[in-house]
């Protein structure tokens, strides 16, 4: 995820960091060159033209501009539903906390379950994201739960199961009010809810020939476009040309980027900041001193 002060506009112009100008700029430099060998090629060679009127690119253009609009909107929402499934697993993990701590009574039984709490949220960011099972998992889980987590096949699930069992024992121990592990159990079933959300988005995809129809028809329209200007414009078809591709190049790989918002790409989302938030928020309820906040890097991505 970018994180930066918004620049002035005219810095804006020419912001570098977080443009996805380098990602694109293959692309950008091939079409530059096409329009350059179009431009002077044009009527050179043999005494050939390829003649092409504007009208039909701007017909194609609305269209296209339109799908990719539908892409945008599709892969926004998957990120924007990730980012809420988290948000729901910080809610979920504090009120549990808050309820371990207030209503169960002190005691040593505590301070592991708020730890599972934490475990959870690295589990379910290490799943999504594909790590090893128990990164991060030291000194969070009893020694014993460690090697089921490493086979585990969902290990937040794993956690989760191991969290109910904890308050199942308690309650027939009769140190936990049935009414309370009532309440105790519909935030663990919100935390399953959200894995499973999250789950679902890593795990579905768009429709590949989706991606396939959009990335044909943007390259197809931005190497047939000098074919269709450099009749009206001239010398200045390479650079309008590049201009319009850039809207079109940039727009596919922001939402290529954001499709899939558990990843590692700049515009993903921040786990590990969101991993840490929950860590800090949930050990300060216990009275222990929350881990430094990760921070940006020199080009403005938070993980």
């Amino acid at each position: 995820m970018i994180v930066r002060p918004r620049p002035h506009w005219i810095h804006l112009l020419f912001v570098r960091r977080g443009s996805l100008v380098r990602r694109i700029l293959p692309q950008q430099l091939f079409v530059f060159l096409l329009s350059c060998a179009v431009v002077w090629a044009h009527g050179q060679l043999f005494h050939w033209k390829v003649t092409l009127t504007s009208s039909p690119f701007s017909l194609l253009g609305v269209a296209l501009a339109i799908f990719l609009g539908f892409r945008i909107n599709a892969s926004y929402d998957r990120y924007w539903e990730a980012r809420k499934l988290w948000g729901t697993v910080l809610v979920e993990a504090r009120n549990l906390a808050r309820q371990a701590l207030t209503l169960t009574g002190t005691g040593t039984h505590v301070r592991p379950f708020v730890l599972g709490l934490i475990a959870f949220a690295v589990a379910m960011r290490n799943q999504l994201r594909g790590d090893a099972n128990d990164a991060g998992l030291d000194g969070l889980l009893p020694p014993e739960m460690l090697p089921r987590v490493r086979a585990a096949r969902s290990a937040p699930a794993l956690i989760l199961l191991w969290l109910g069992e904890r308050l199942h024992r308690r309650r027939e121990c009769g140190r936990l009010d049935p009414m309370l592990a009532q309440h105790m159990e519909r935030s663990l079933d919100g935390l399953s809810a959200a894995l499973g959300g999250c789950e679902r988005i890593a795990n579905t995809p768009l429709p590949f020939t989706y991606s396939v129809i959009l990335h044909r028809s943007s390259y197809l329209y931005c190497m047939l476009l000098p074919f269709g200007l450099v009749d009206s414009i001239g010398a200045m078809t390479p650079l309008i040309v590049t201009f319009v591709s850039y809207t079109f190049f940039a727009l596919e790989a922001l939402s290529d980027e954001i499709e899939e918002p558990f990843g590692r790409m700049p515009n993903d989302l921040a786990l590990d900041a969101i991993v840490a938030g929950i860590d800090a928020s949930l050990r300060e309820m216990i009275g222990e001193a929350p881990p430094p906040a990760p921070q940006p890097n020199a080009d403005f991505v938070l993980n």
